[in-house]
């Protein structure tokens, strides 16, 4: 099946950066949000993400505009049923999920792909809230989607074969490199990356080093381009403690069980640079400090 017309259903932080990347490859891409207020702020994101794109001189004025213009944002799941490829970008919460396909499954025609950008739930789970169990799989784009160039394509016990090789060259179409995985929890990266950021507190908690120590340690000693509490703090301390109890839950092993210092750090509300304060305290945005009360 090839695929003309693209649907994405969020339009926050992931679903604005992946209905950009669908309209900069040249796709008609739908947009969806819940509110006005909503819808208008990941617009306006897409907005400024591209106006950094043509300041770098990676895309033109021009090609700005055109990607603008294939964008259709609305708040109606209606708006959707023409689409080829649904790919759903919400709350990571099972259940809001499984009743947001529901509804699709009535709306977007049969033949059509739905796929989640869920970074760990279970794409079998949402699957059986459909009737279209072959033509349903995980894509999964790493944040920030416009400039990270990963997707993880899942496919589950009963996904057609031929709709496994169309989101595999989907990903090809708008400039990605896929990489192909089952429905198991965490996937490929998380199920790696996940236990070094957990082990990385364990080590913190047990006095084998500060937090710029064990940063430096693994920037300059393994080449990472950031250190494992500085990506903690990116990518958000509650996200990487909701993944790994998802990890846990599913393989019931200690090293996917969260420590105790970040468990603290979650009920704290200290969830890294979107609070202003987790490994590091990002009072100064510029020149990020560490959190000495972690080390005490």
């Amino acid at each position: 099946m090839e695929i003309r017309q693209v649907g994405v259903v969020g339009c926050g932080l992931m679903g604005s950066g992946v209905a950009q990347v669908a309209a900069m490859a040249g796709f008609p891409t739908v947009v969806r949000e819940v509110t006005p207020e909503l819808l208008g702020k990941g617009m306006a994101s897409i907005e400024k993400s591209l106006a950094k794109f043509v300041e770098k001189g990676t895309i033109t004025a021009e090609q700005r505009a055109q990607a603008l213009g294939r964008l259709k944002p609305t708040t109606e799941l209606a708006d959707f049923a023409a689409c080829d490829l649904v790919i759903e970008a919400i709350i990571e919460n099972l259940e809001r999920k499984r009743e947001l396909y529901a509804a699709l499954d009535k709306i977007v025609k049969p033949e059509a792909i739905f796929a989640s950008n869920t970074s760990s739930l279970s794409i079998t789970e949402m699957m059986t809230a459909t009737r279209r169990g072959p033509r349903f799989i995980g894509m999964h784009f790493f944040n920030p989607a416009p400039l990270m160039k990963l997707v993880e394509v899942v496919k589950t016990v009963v996904t057609d074969p031929a709709v496994v090789e169309t989101g595999l060259d989907y990903a090809r179409k708008v400039g990605k490199t896929p990489i192909l995985t089952s429905d198991r929890a965490g996937f490929i990266v998380n199920r790696l990356l996940v236990p070094y950021l957990l082990d990385a507190i364990r080590a913190l908690e047990g006095g084998f080093g500060s937090i710029e120590d064990i940063d430096n340690g693994m920037k300059l000693g393994c080449n990472h381009p950031m250190g494992p509490f500085m990506l903690l703090d990116f990518v958000g301390i509650e996200t990487t403690y909701y993944i790994a109890e998802i990890l846990f839950n599913e393989y019931r092993e200690t090293r996917f069980a969260p420590p105790p210092l970040m468990k603290r750090m979650v009920m704290a509300g200290m969830y890294g640079r979107k609070t202003g304060k987790g490994f590091y305290d990002y009072g100064d945005p510029k020149n990020p400090k560490p959190n000495k009360m972690l080390e005490e």
